[in-house]
């Protein structure tokens, strides 16, 4: 499994390289128009001294660039610039960096190594850890892709503060997201941190990343190709990616995770998994992080027919993620529409009665 490093600064950048098994004289860092003016320069003067000669190359900001295209562009580059199979990338960026970068290293050339460098919340905590990696496909969210492990991950939450507000209600969209899947004490954690949370106290944001990331990375390492555990990371997934490919990818991906946990949840209690109270807590914490209750508007009927184009579709059947209290998930795999509908419709607004 890749190691984690964690730090308010970037000084130990270098000291991680010195780490790995990274030997090459030749990077190239990889970010995008938003985060390389403001981190390419320290990221490249802290690994200056590990290698001969630092690239960088800039992809345009923004999911609608997260495609084929854009990859064509960064092998060009790396082609020009003759790099070969044991040369290294970097992904500075959020998790269309760090997706586009990785699916980069892992298919160019037969694959190259890379390490992660997150700069957004939602990288931190969840993209940039276990290896996925991709690229959207006819408005299909990492439709092409593939498991390509970074050498090592370096996360630094002090380049949160440029974060825009809404960026980092995305990141806490995953955050409750793992901590409602896989730790009951976590979520109450965050719950009692609420306030230095909100005010970003950095010895706060530093420990709820690495909790976070904790989470994700155990689950990971007992199945880093998804082939049964790795699954409950789903949880929130399957639904939220229906909204936010029917939203055209204008409402963030953490804001429609969170969405798909309410759904999620409305469903688990609906099954009888699930206790009201739970349901409401869960939907309540949402709005203390700026995270939406409800999508209200949608088409019923267009999400639920989107859901079941989701990729983790098998045999016909939704692997979908349940929770049967805060703090532990399980893999359900017999749900009816009548159930899917009932999620979406409690997003929706619905006023629906889960009680018998």
């Amino acid at each position: 499994m890749s190691p984690v490093y964690y730090d308010n600064t970037f000084d130990r950048l270098n000291e991680a390289y010195e780490n790995s098994k990274i030997r090459s004289k030749r990077v190239c860092i990889v970010g995008d128009t938003n985060t390389a003016p403001l981190y390419a320069e320290a990221v490249e003067k802290a690994i200056n001294s590990h290698f001969d000669e630092v690239f960088i190359f800039t992809f345009k900001a923004g999911e609608e660039h997260k495609n084929l295209g854009s990859i064509e562009e960064l092998y060009a580059f790396l082609l020009e610039h003759h790099f070969d199979r044991h040369d290294s990338l970097l992904a500075l960026g959020g998790g269309v960096v760090g997706d586009m970068t990785g699916f980069a290293a892992a298919t160019y050339k037969r694959g190259i190594s890379f390490v992660q460098v997150p700069t957004t919340l939602l990288a931190m905590v969840d993209s940039s850890i276990g290896g996925k990696t991709g690229v959207d496909f006819m408005g299909y969210k990492n439709m092409v892709g593939a498991f390509h492990m970074p050498e090592f991950v370096y996360e630094n939450p002090s380049v949160l503060r440029t974060l825009d507000d809404d960026q980092f209600a995305s990141g806490m969209g995953e955050v409750l997201k793992s901590a409602l899947l896989g730790d009951e004490e976590f979520f109450e954690w965050i719950l009692d941190n609420m306030d230095g949370i909100i005010e970003h106290e950095p010895e706060t944001i530093l420990e709820m990343v690495r909790r976070t990331a904790d989470i994700k990375l155990s689950i990971v390492e007992r199945d880093p190709t998804e082939k049964g555990e790795r699954a409950l990371l789903n949880l929130g997934h399957t639904i939220g990616h229906a909204i936010e490919k029917y939203m055209n990818f204008n409402m963030s991906h953490g804001k429609c995770v969170a969405l798909g946990c309410i759904a999620a949840a409305a469903i688990s209690e609906k099954r009888g998994f699930l206790g009201t109270d739970e349901l409401f807590e869960i939907r309540d914490m949402c709005v203390a992080f700026d995270l939406p209750m409800f999508a209200d508007g949608i088409n019923n009927d267009e999400i639920l027919r989107i859901t079941k184009e989701d990729k983790k579709m098998a045999a016909g059947k939704i692997r979908f993620i349940l929770l049967d209290r805060i703090g532990h998930a399980f893999i359900c795999d017999d749900l009816t529409d009548e159930d899917l509908l009932a999620g979406i419709k409690f997003i929706n607004g619905d006023e629906i009665s889960y009680e018998d």
